[in-house]
């Protein structure tokens, strides 16, 4: 046991040299999480501007994942900061030393806290210690490449997205994977169990979860299906940065299943012009065996200094299929990003949703019968009556629309808020549904009820209720 042990295998989150720090740090934890299970998130002030840009840009190159997140010191300019995506110094990451290959934490994203995972680009080396009482065990230093989940990654990934849940926190996840470990060891430790526990993590959700492709960065392989939107498609949302790509196999590998050599080779004679006249000449009959020898090494020979041509243009055409843009057009990810606001997107974003979220609730609880559509498309034609149809288009801005749902949702001191007005309405309709079903399954209570409910009218309501009664044309008079 002791920290050399339970740190590196994940079973403490965090150390802390002294009681005063390990206080310190339960009740910064506390403050990313909500006061109980009914209320929101606890969204404080911004230490950092909303709308600034993101100063760090990740690289094809490896780079260490926290200075996308939290940001550096800047590397040219002494004595300044070079900030990262979420608000400064807010990073928190829990079980650093075990599973390196993925970073996790919590973070504030305007002032909204957040659960974070993200991808370690760079090869980390994994110490395995010897086991004292096994005097034929040796320590070992195994290395683990980067953007690659392996079991003890993926469970941790799992672990993570567990207990963001519990907190009820929304998650954000910078995806940066190629794949799953595929070897032998690693099926053995359990490579298929942990990835499946990602995706059971994932589907039980309950929070935002918004999963970014960041600057030159993929999403290959087993990695986006565990990761796909259609697991759980009432929370999870996909983006791509314009520089990033997707998609399960990469251009070289779909190139040796697509565009192998004799494709290639048939490619070539079709649209090369000395291709093509070598090919009309030997079609010729009665040809020469000398002369169909000659023309055949001449083809040959072309089609050979070709070939690597051909192969760069069929991995740029394979690569094509994979850009953003692609991906929108085939409603894979819901929009293409740029990384210096992304962090203002996000923000507006993670904001309408939570926002969206509690007036939801209080809509299912007015109304049960409602579902997601219904209570999506519910809102919609709230904003656009108070609105205009004019402005319905700005449905689609998440600044305008979180605005709208703060005047409304928040409104205070007498101030008219349609979506409590609407919801109001909704339960009135709900209370009456139910009556009129129990009245129907039940008609032999019908004078009970009425009996009932006449203790408890006022003298006014009694004579509206006599007049109503009186005008009623009863089925037996007709």
């Amino acid at each position: 046991g002791g920290v050399q042990i339970m740190h590196t295998n994940g079973v403490s989150h965090v150390t802390v040299p002294d009681d005063f720090e390990g206080v310190c740090t339960i009740l910064e934890w506390l403050s990313f999480i909500p006061k109980d299970n009914r209320s929101p998130v606890p969204i404080t002030t911004p230490s950092d501007p909303i709308d600034r840009e993101i100063e760090f840009t990740p690289t094809k190159a490896p780079y260490d994942p926290r200075w996308m997140l939290a940001g550096r010191p800047h590397p040219t300019l002494k004595g300044t900061w070079q900030s990262g995506f979420f608000d400064h110094g807010s990073f928190k990451e829990i079980m650093a030393p075990w599973a390196q290959t993925v970073v996790t934490g919590r973070a504030r994203l305007g002032g909204i806290p957040v659960g974070v995972i993200a991808v370690e680009t760079r090869t980390v080396e994994v110490a395995v210690p010897a086991d004292p009482a096994n005097l034929d065990s040796e320590a070992k230093i195994i290395q683990q490449a980067g953007q690659v989940w392996f079991p003890d990654s993926a469970y941790k990934t799992a672990q993570v997205i567990r207990d963001f849940n519990k907190e009820r926190l929304p998650l954000m996840i910078f995806a940066n994977w190629r794949g799953f470990s595929g070897g032998m060891k690693d099926m053995y430790e359990q490579m298929l169990k942990f990835g499946a526990y990602i995706v059971d993590g994932l589907r039980l959700y309950e929070q935002p979860i918004l999963i970014y492709i960041p600057p030159c960065a993929e999403l290959r392989g087993g990695s986006w299906v565990v990761l796909d939107s259609t697991i759980n498609p009432l929370c999870i949302e996909m983006y791509a940065d314009k520089e990033s790509r997707g998609g399960v196999l990469e251009p070289e590998g779909t190139v040796e299943i697509k565009f192998r050599k004799k494709d290639l080779v048939k490619t070539i004679r079709r649209i090369d012009p000395v291709c093509k006249k070598l090919v009309g000449q030997l079609g010729k009959a009665q040809l020469p065996d000398k002369d169909r020898k000659e023309l055949e090494g001449q083809l040959k020979a072309r089609e050979e200094l070709l070939l690597p041509i051909y192969h760069q243009v069929a991995v740029q055409f394979a690569d094509l299929h994979d850009t953003p843009g692609h991906m929108l057009e085939k409603g894979i990810i819901s929009d293409v990003l740029e990384w210096k606001t992304a962090r203002t997107f996000f923000y507006w974003r993670l904001r309408r949703l939570l926002l969206e979220a509690q007036v939801k609730q209080e809509i299912l609880r007015a109304s049960p019968e409602l579902n997601h559509e219904h209570t999506q498309s519910m809102l919609r034609r709230w904003f656009v009556e108070t609105e205009g149809a004019v402005k319905a288009y700005l449905w689609d801005s998440n600044q305008v629309v979180v605005q709208w749902l703060e005047q409304h949702w928040s409104a205070k001191d007498g101030l008219r808020s349609t979506i409590r007005e609407n919801i109001n309405y909704l339960k009135r309709d709900s209370v009456l549904k139910t009556i009129q079903s129990l009245v129907q399954e039940h008609p032999e209570v019908i004078m009970d009820c009425v009996a009932y409910l006449s203790q408890h009218l006022t003298p006014a309501e009694r004579i509206q209720v006599a007049q109503l009664l009186s005008t009623t044309e009863s089925p037996a008079s007709s």
